[in-house]
């Protein structure tokens, strides 16, 4: 039974946003929501939050609003093989323990249930781009090879992969190759098996699938663009996409934009509502994806193609592609303030 469970107790008043927190914090992927007497009122999960966050809730609604009030539970009395059995069988990673006043005693959760395994799906990582928008610091390195901190982009993106089991490693080079391939090698170093494809003329993000050798395990593949830094959990996202097997699963960011004017509805001359600078909310392409087997096989080889538009083409076929909102830390560096910003995250702890 895990010893951090207090430090995963939050009351009803708490927010969406505050759950949100101590889920990133504490790493266990649940709140449990209790009274003053610490009573069981409901529980709030990595994906609960996820669900809210599709479903345009707003982050600062109290938590009642998002979490499960019947959630599974365990009494005292069961032995922790039951409880993981328990675990097993409903696909939960907790399961809060309570006894016969339904007061909270504990929770019991997997012990580090990436530790020790291994995927066998392979990972894209795109990293041919020129990083115009941040010259000078391109002109003589790809822009995945800019550190952040004292290591390069793609450095930390790797071991964030190797770190939770995924080690099957494409690289996609197009501006200055060598840099990336003699850093990196076989990716032996990173404790990786790392594979190069080269585009000798840039073809977009989705037409570099079509250069994946032959022999990539025909597995769902996790593609992401090379100037990415976060904090997702590639294992749960995996999850998302094999309960669900779509085509392709889209990662997608919350991005709001607040008008800076008084927005007026009308009827004919007739004045309607008022709005006085409204936010308006919006998803967009975080820039990583999980891609099944039968589209990244079938994209031709050579062929200049963004991943949206190959997106679209598959919708436009009736084929399912869904989208996996993010709440973790995600920051795409495409301009200057952006590296900035990275380097101060990366002090912070990426917070």
């Amino acid at each position: 039974m895990t010893q951090q469970w207090k430090k995963v107790l939050i009351g009803p008043k708490c927010t969406i946003r505050e759950a949100l927190e101590i889920i990133n914090r504490e790493a266990l992927r649940i709140a449990l929501v209790v009274d003053e007497k610490f009573s069981l009122l409901g529980v709030v999960t990595d994906g609960d939050i996820r669900r809210a966050l599709l479903n345009n809730i707003d982050l600062n609604s109290p938590i009642h609003e998002t979490m499960n009030k019947s959630p599974i539970i365990s009494s005292t009395n069961a032995s922790r093989a039951d409880v993981l059995a328990k675990m097993q069988d409903k696909s939960i990673l907790a399961i809060p323990i309570v006894n016969n006043s339904n007061i909270v005693v504990g929770l019991e959760t997997w012990n580090n249930p990436s530790e020790h395994r291994k995927f066998d799906n392979p990972v894209f990582i795109m990293a041919g781009g020129f990083g115009t928008r941040l010259r000078p610091l391109t002109d003589h390195c790809p822009k995945p090879m800019l550190k952040i901190g004292d290591k390069p982009i793609l450095e930390r993106l790797i071991n964030q992969f190797v770190k939770v089991g995924f080690k099957n490693i494409y690289i996609s080079t197009h501006y200055m190759p060598e840099q990336i391939t003699t850093y990196f090698g076989d990716g032996s170093k990173w404790g990786a098996k790392i594979n190069y494809v080269h585009e000798d003329t840039p073809l977009g993000t989705g037409g570099a699938l079509g250069l994946l050798p032959d022999n990539v395990p025909t597995l769902p593949l996790i593609m992401i663009n090379g100037d990415v830094l976060t904090t997702l959990d590639f294992e749960r996202l995996l999850d998302f996409h094999n309960k669900y097997q779509p085509i392709a699963t889209m990662c997608v960011r919350e991005y709001d934009y607040q008008i800076p004017y008084g927005v007026i509805s009308g009827d004919g001359h007739r004045i309607v509502s008022m709005q006085e600078k409204p936010i308006q909310r919006y998803f967009v392409n975080a820039g990583i994806y999980v891609v099944s087997p039968e589209l990244f096989m079938n994209v031709p080889k050579q062929e200049r193609i963004d991943m949206p538009t190959l997106l679209e083409q598959n919708i436009d076929k009736k084929r399912d592609v869904l989208m996996f909102p993010l709440h973790e830390y995600w920051l795409d560096i495409g301009r200057m303030d952006d590296f900035n910003k990275a380097q101060i995250d990366i002090l912070e702890g990426l917070k």
